[in-house]
């Protein structure tokens, strides 16, 4: 079944066979957040991003092969009500970035931007992108057989940036953290994984980035 990033708070998982890492895509209510588990095919190593909410289905959808890491995007409490439920169960080391590492319930490793993130023996590049919250990350995978894949958390939806609750100061960082360190260093076929909704391409959305400053949100 193709993939297309389409997930309901109890649908069955989405998932995405790349070169050497698969990715599931599950959406927990009740607020229709995205949970992403990575798995590297050639040594078995799994990584979670985002234990929003519904442990005991995340924990399924882990399996027998068990949890290395969780990387949290930030910290609203919607995209970790499961982390602590998740880690004491799976033993999994939890990560985040340091400025929004006083918002989680449990004390985790802290990163910052430029880090490596390895799930087996494939690596995620840390991208901090402030505004929506002070430590908001996105995750870059640079396929070798493919175009690369992004998990932006709440930082870029397709049809905007994250929240920025109406403060201009706020909403220019994260737009500009946005342009630059995403748009302007990756291709348009860079495909990328939200914290709530469908998925899009930086492609996709280019053309609206004049419309998402002019408009202030």
């Amino acid at each position: 079944m193709t993939y297309s990033g389409d997930v309901s708070p109890g649908d069955a998982p989405a998932v995405r066979e790349l070169d050497g890492l698969t990715i599931t895509k599950m959406s927990v209510g009740p607020m229709d957040n995205n949970a992403y588990l990575l798995r590297c095919t050639g040594t078995g190593e799994q990584l979670l991003i985002d234990a929003a909410n519904e442990a005991p289905r995340l924990l399924e959808l882990v399996g027998d092969a068990g949890l290395a890491t969780v990387v949290t995007t930030h910290q609203h409490m919607d995209h970790w009500v499961a982390l602590e439920e998740v880690v004491a169960k799976t033993g999994a080391r939890p990560l985040v970035h340091a400025d929004d590492a006083a918002g989680l319930p449990i004390e985790a490793d802290t990163l910052a931007d430029g880090d490596t993130v390895t799930v087996g023996d494939r690596e995620l590049e840390v991208i901090h992108l402030r505004g929506h919250t002070p430590g908001s990350i996105a995750l870059l995978y640079r396929d070798p057989a493919g175009t690369p894949h992004l998990f932006t958390g709440d930082s870029l939806f397709p049809g905007g940036v994250g929240n920025t609750d109406k403060d201009p100061e706020r909403f220019g960082q994260l737009l500009n953290d946005v342009e630059h360190r995403l748009f302007d260093r990756l291709p348009d076929e860079t495909w990328f994984y939200p914290g709530h909704g469908g998925d899009s391409t930086l492609g996709a959305e280019r053309p609206s980035l004049p419309q998402w400053r002019a408009r202030g949100w």
